[in-house]
């Protein structure tokens, strides 16, 4: 077969018999037919050796060997690709479960799928099929220089599933993500419209403030944990600004009813900013005190602000709950009149009804 940087080169199948020709049967099955391979299974999920990792099926590079970890899922992880327009995301609904399909942008080929539950510096794991990769140790990743050459040589064809949008950058710059922790009742509620934002990549709704380690929703709900219901948000500070998420915080719910938002009462339901570091600290305290003063509010503002201990992520079925079960009561009651008072309100800060998050698995 040819080497990965021949295939870069090499004009793009176009039918399933000449994509047969290219690939093997697994490889195939995996990037033209969205296929998964078991856990552990795989050539890379545990293999430590550098260098680039390219699309098996057309060479593209996609991952360094630098930003691969050890996730402990079965499957090769990786915190950020070489490039982030040689990586395209679109949302997956199979198996009745919606989650962020990752492709490669130049043949389409079907990658893995990427989740908000990584290390530092972004926050993202994406997880990507053994199969669907071809490891290239000829690739000096410690030279910055050499792969992002390499990287960012050619544009996509026509046809190739959207990517996100190439930014210039240094060589070796990161583009760096941060976590901002928020409560404002019912996590259903505030997930939504945090989702919704320019800039925020995930939300993941949990758990945090309290005394249980990994509590269930049943355990939180009887207000004996000590936790509150808040979404975990991985946002882009180029894009939208620390700031900017507490205004709409703010701006979304009540912060004068103690333990209570509308309809639902409990310590669980408490207005509560979780800071990440004091600069996040300094920002909360000082707007929530300009807030106060401002007379923007008929009650004081009950509002805590405490610095974030850990953070529990909730149960798969709580997450992107509002997208997933739009003609649910409460939903339809509670949640959908907040989506559209933020619309009114925040319209120039969201994105377009096509994008979306997708929740972690």
């Amino acid at each position: 077969m040819a080497s990965a940087s021949d295939e870069a080169a090499a004009p793009l199948p176009k039918t399933d018999t000449e994509w047969k020709e290219r690939l093997t049967p697994k490889q195939f099955h995996i990037l033209r037919r969205k296929g998964t391979e078991r856990a552990f299974s795989g050539e890379y999920w545990s293999t430590k050796s550098k260098g680039l990792y390219r699309c098996a099926g057309c060479g593209q590079p996609l991952f360094t060997s630098d930003t691969k970890f050890d996730s402990g899922t079965g499957w090769p992880s990786f915190w950020q690709p070489c490039t982030q327009g040689n990586v395209g995301t679109r949302l997956d609904s199979s198996h009745s479960v919606q989650r962020m399909e990752v492709l490669c942008s130049r043949c389409g080929g079907h990658l893995g799928h990427v989740f908000a539950d990584g290390p530092a510096p972004t926050g993202m794991r994406y997880c990507i099929n053994s199969a669907a990769l071809k490891l290239d140790v000829a690739v000096n990743t410690t030279s910055d220089a050499q792969v992002d050459q390499l990287a960012q040589a050619g544009e996509p064809p026509d046809g190739s599933p959207t990517a996100p949008e190439r930014q210039p950058q240094q060589a070796g710059a990161t583009r760096q993500l941060e976590k901002a922790t928020f409560g404002s009742g019912c996590f259903w509620c505030t997930e939504a419209v945090f989702q919704r934002l320019k800039g925020v990549h995930a939300v993941v709704s949990g758990y945090s403030g309290g005394r249980v380690e990994n509590p269930t929703y049943k355990q939180v709900c009887s207000g004996l944990t000590g936790h509150a219901e808040v979404v975990e948000i991985t946002y882009d500070p180029a894009q939208v600004s620390y700031e900017e998420l507490l205004e709409v915080f703010w701006g979304t719910h009540d912060p004068t009813t103690p333990n209570r938002q509308g309809p639902d009462v409990g310590t669980q339901y408490r207005s509560v900013i979780f800071y990440h570091n004091d600069q996040q600290r300094k920002l909360a305290e000082h707007y929530r005190d300009k807030l106060g003063a401002s007379g923007a509010f008929r009650a004081p503002m009950v509002t805590e602000i405490s610095p974030l201990r850990k953070f529990f992520a909730a149960e798969d079925y709580h997450q992107d709950y509002y997208r997933l079960n739009p003609r649910q009561p409460y939903c339809r009651a509670v949640i959908r009149p907040k989506v559209e008072k933020l619309k009114k309100v925040f319209g120039d800060k969201l994105k377009s009804d096509r994008e979306s998050v997708a929740p972690r698995r």
